[in-house]
């Protein structure tokens, strides 16, 4: 089997740099927070969704996207987002904000529900063109992202990880995250080639990842 290298990605030219910059241009807005299946908004346009530990950075990185600070509730409790969080994407997509996983502190039952509901809205939403997976850069992927990679994998859902926090690191640092993540990544045949380098705080990456998401939608 040929090992993917997973560069990172290329800064975008000018002209898709500007397409990503005028789907993020409109009004966001919170649609719904889905507790269960059943709930979901009507499978009518495309969405991306975000995944990931609980403090990976997700709702800071949503917001960045956005261009507003508090569209999507950053928490220092780990587990608090318990829902599947709806936002609009321009005039045809949704942002799609999954519950962290990986929290330590829940208890048990409510860990097994949040684990059932992601589990049937990545096997089941037919309108899902893409998944990111969020990764700390200052750690690398774990354990508990290999698992929704495979969950992702068996879905056919291909996903591309976002590397997060990277302002937080020294290079050597994030280059021994980066092997790590790697060698995790050649395992799997769902996982999209590029790698994206993101900070929320500094704005490093989300022009690009502005640009990805433009170019799926």
């Amino acid at each position: 089997m040929t090992t993917l290298p997973f560069p990172i990605a290329e800064d975008p030219d000018p002209a898709t740099a500007e397409k990503g910059r005028i789907l993020f241009a409109g009004m966001t807005e919170f649609v719904k927070g889905v507790v269960a299946m059943d709930g979901l908004p009507p499978a009518n346009r495309m969405e991306v969704c975000f995944a990931g530990r609980s403090n990976v950075g997700k709702s800071s990185l949503i917001n960045a996207l956005t261009g507003q600070k508090a569209l999507a509730r950053a928490s220092n409790t780990p587990g608090r987002t318990q829902e599947i969080n709806y936002f609009t994407l321009a005039e045809h997509g949704y942002l799609v904000d999954l519950p962290g996983y990986g929290y330590a502190n829940a208890p048990l039952p409510v860990v097994e529900k949040w684990q059932r509901l992601l589990k049937r809205y990545l096997s089941g939403r037919q309108t899902l063109r893409r998944a990111f997976v969020l990764i700390d850069a200052r750690h690398g992927a774990k354990k508990v992202d290999e698992e929704i990679m495979s969950l992702l994998d068996s879905a056919a859902v291909t996903f591309q990880v976002v590397l997060t926090k990277v302002d937080k690191i020294r290079q050597t640092e994030l280059d021994k995250s980066l092997d790590v993540t790697r060698k995790v990544l050649a395992k799997h045949p769902a996982a999209f080639p590029d790698l994206v380098l993101t900070s929320s705080e500094k704005g490093d990456g989300i022009a690009t990842l502005r640009s990805i998401i433009a170019g799926i939608t």
